[in-house]
């Protein structure tokens, strides 16, 4: 496609865009299970005027915009508040990659300068986000990676067998994504303390929902500051803060630590440049439309959100355990789980029978297992959501391993133990989504 030789009016590129995305996944309608946190129309309506009042701002100067430095400002102080954390710092990003980025980031750059490690090693639980990983490519850090116990749990132990002289950075979940569950942070944060490491708790999930769960009265593991010897956390506000996309948070339990993170250079031509975190050029928009969030829902609107997900997920927990042939994985500790086969069938072939009744949830390997993200947006849709997946196992039950489509592709992706062929085979794949 070229660049059209005329312009076309805004009500023809408006309907453009309208036909293009006539076929796309139908979040408002609680048809997705990631990817969209849908709060309702109201809350939406709210979040395009406060993105749009911040449009064309940039957050880069914050001398020429204060209104975005207060709205950050406020914003960190409402998350680090609600973690426990009243008198940590931080910065805002674009999503939970980011957050994620600067938080390996400062523990290399903390090693570096306070403990000399030119070749750092971090430590992550087999069930981490693989934006650590990505972390780990881009700053040159070795990850160390140790398995997870039979209840999908990191491994103390083996976390501790895996230090050497250049660990400088343990990592636990709250929770993790692929099943859902929190891992055991006083014992890595104490782990942390032990050897003079530092602690980054992954809360970009579950930041801001799982402290409305301990409100309700969910018993939960302790996984914020509250615990000593953590000493980093991400918390996304574009998922359960139900904020605009890009808004996530990396707080530090210390001024000290989140230098670090910054970026500063003062011989340029152009002036003294200093940068927070990776982007230079910061949208204001989603300062504007989180800090608009957090004020609007407020704690008694975040509780009642929070109880219509609770409400939810207990009842698809309990309705997938009651379906013959299903059994869900660990014991979830939020709104995120997933779930098998218990016999022959093809839990992939489940997916796929789901995706024809127009529900999307997604595919897990090692083991092969489907995955569901329960928010607000799927309040009553628990008894038409169970009786459609009733549905779908008993066809994949009938109709056996698939031999075509997603569904056997997943299975030969999980079960290939050249885990190379599969990078390829994922490489190729994004090649030909573009020229």
């Amino acid at each position: 496609m070229k660049l059209p030789e005329n312009g076309r009016q805004p009500s023809e590129v408006l309907s453009a865009l309208d036909e293009m995305r006539a076929n796309d996944a139908r979040w408002r309608d609680g048809r997705t299970f990631s990817l969209v946190y849908y709060g309702g129309d109201e809350l939406l309506t709210l979040l395009h005027d406060a993105f749009f009042k911040f449009f064309s701002e940039n957050a880069l100067n914050p001398m020429a915009f204060p209104s975005l430095r207060r709205m950050e400002t406020e914003v960190l102080s409402m998350v680090a508040d609600l973690l426990h954390g009243p008198d940590c710092v931080g910065s805002m990003t674009t999503g939970g990659t980011e957050s994620i980025l600067m938080a390996v980031k400062t523990a290399r750059e903390f090693a570096a300068n306070t403990r000399g490690i030119s070749r750092p090693e971090m430590i992550l639980p087999d069930s981490v986000h693989p934006a650590f990983h990505k972390a780990a490519h881009y700053f040159n850090v070795k990850p160390v990676v140790v398995p997870v116990g039979e209840d999908y749990r990191a491994d103390v132990a083996a976390m501790r067998a895996a230090i050497t002289p250049n660990t400088i950075l343990l990592v636990g979940s709250a929770p993790s994504y692929p099943q859902g569950v929190v891992d055991p942070i006083p014992e890595i944060a104490a782990l942390a303390e032990e050897h003079g490491l530092l602690c980054h708790v992954d809360a970009c999930l579950g930041g801001m929902l799982l402290p409305f769960f301990v409100k309700l009265g969910q018993r939960l593991p302790a996984f914020d500051f509250a615990v000593p010897g953590v000493t980093s956390m991400s918390c996304d506000l574009h998922k359960y803060g139900y904020a605009a996309k890009g808004a996530s948070t990396v707080l530090y339990r210390s001024r000290a630590l989140r230098r670090h993170q910054f970026v500063v250079y003062t011989d340029w031509s152009g002036g003294l440049y200093g940068s927070p975190s990776m982007t230079g050029t910061r949208a204001g928009g989603p300062i504007g439309a989180a800090w608009a969030v957090l004020n609007y829902l407020g704690e008694s609107g975040y509780l009642r959100m929070a109880r219509q997900t609770l409400d939810t997920v207990q009842a698809l927990v309990a309705g997938v355990r009651a379906i013959p042939g299903l059994a869900v994985m660990g014991e979830p500790d939020m709104s995120v789980f997933s779930f098998a086969t218990t016999d022959a069938s093809d839990i992939y072939r489940v997916g796929d029978e789901m995706d024809t009744r127009g529900w999307h949830l997604d595919r897990q390997q090692r083991p092969p297992s489907l995955h569901m993200m329960i928010t607000a947006a799927h309040t009553g849709l628990a008894p038409q959501i169970l009786a459609d997946l009733a549905a779908a196992t008993e066809v994949a039950r009938a109709a056996g391993p698939a031999t075509s489509g997603a569904a056997a592709m997943y299975g030969m992706m999980g079960s290939l133990p050249d885990r190379t062929m599969v990078r390829e085979f994922v490489l190729d794949f994004m090649d030909g989504l573009d020229r």
